[in-house]
């Protein structure tokens, strides 16, 4: 019995925050991961058949480096 309410709870609290959202933004929210690397997001785009908007990665700056911390 607890098991059933407790699963009827989650179901209720992910409606709940999901209710404004539309396909598409959820679309754009599960191929977020890829848009950062080009080549991949290339791949995906192949598999899925649906467009990423992949963003280059930014080039190191002159005078910039690693800093181990």
């Amino acid at each position: 019995m607890w098991g059933l309410l407790m699963v009827a709870c989650l179901y209720g609290a992910v409606e709940y925050c999901l209710r404004g959202e539309s396909d598409k933004s959820l679309d754009d929210a599960s191929l977020m991961p890829f848009a950062d690397d080009p080549e991949v997001a290339r791949r995906v785009e192949q598999a899925t058949g649906k467009q990423i908007n992949a963003v280059a990665p930014q080039a190191a700056r002159p005078g910039w480096t690693h800093l181990d911390m």
